[in-house]
């Protein structure tokens, strides 16, 4: 079975069938799902998701384009809760410049803070990363001191460059439903060039549902089978190995994940 590392099944849109997904995802051949914070109240919630569901874990912190929400309330919160065995990392923490150009010094400063508090709590980060590659680089070199635990680059759709840059930091790399969409063949090049020991699998859901459901149906954990077998195809690899790898991946990055 697979797992799918970066969900959002704390969305508003799975508000009414969250449970029923949860407990069909055995069934559907997904072991675990970890459940994604982009805010203090969607934090929370994956936080309580994860602490009644045996089959989810938890991901806490304040997405790039919320970084008003990193307040010390919040930041007690990540503190607090990062030791809880079901905390996996912290995040999607990071930089988004694509609709928020004029917030790129508060942007920044959220992402070293919540670097600050994964280093003190010993924890793996989920980077979000959208058009702020030479920034999101120049922080990691200046403060490599706070990336001890490593981590993984979410949603990954830069060159296999850009992942080798990250790589001398202990980042891996995660693919969803993108690497199936007609129109993104630097998604399927980087994964065709990037080693699978350093790939994971993810949906993104509700967002990123890959083909042919995309504009269809709203992303599930479900559908990281047809990313798995989409990887599989482009790396010409048979699908059990795509599967004993990446699962073997997630271990390795998030050492607190017992599934």
């Amino acid at each position: 079975m697979f797992i799918d590392t970066h969900s959002h099944l704390n969305d508003e849109k799975f508000e009414n069938n969250f449970e029923q997904i949860i407990a069909s995802l055995k069934s559907n051949n997904i072991s675990n799902a970890f459940v994604v914070g982009y805010d203090y109240k969607s934090s929370l919630k994956a936080l309580e998701m994860a602490e009644k569901y045996e089959n989810i874990y938890a991901i806490i912190g304040v997405h790039p384009e919320d970084w008003k929400d990193l307040t010390n309330e919040c930041e007690e919160f990540l503190l607090r809760n990062g030791s809880n065995p079901k905390v996996v990392a912290i995040g999607e923490i990071g930089l988004d410049y694509h609709t928020t150009k004029e917030e790129k010094l508060e942007q920044k400063q959220a992402l070293i803070k919540q670097l600050e508090i994964a280093n003190k709590l010993n924890l793996p980060v989920s980077i979000h990363l959208r058009d702020a590659t030479g920034d999101l680089m120049e922080i990691f070199k200046e403060n490599k001191h706070l990336l001890n635990n490593g981590g993984v680059l979410h949603c990954f759709s830069e060159s296999y460059e850009v992942y080798k840059y990250f790589k001398q930091f202990g980042f891996s790399v995660a693919f969803g439903g993108s690497c199936t969409f007609k129109n993104a063949k630097n998604v399927r090049e980087s994964v065709k060039n990037i080693p699978l020991k350093d790939i994971i699998l993810e949906t993104d859901c509700p967002y990123l549902t890959p083909e042919p459901y995309r504009g269809k149906m709203v992303n599930e954990p479900k559908f990281v089978n047809i990313i798995a077998d989409k990887i599989s195809s482009i790396k010409e690899v048979n699908i059990k190995e795509v599967e004993e790898v990446t699962n073997n991946n997630v271990r390795r990055i998030f050492p607190k994940f017992k599934g």
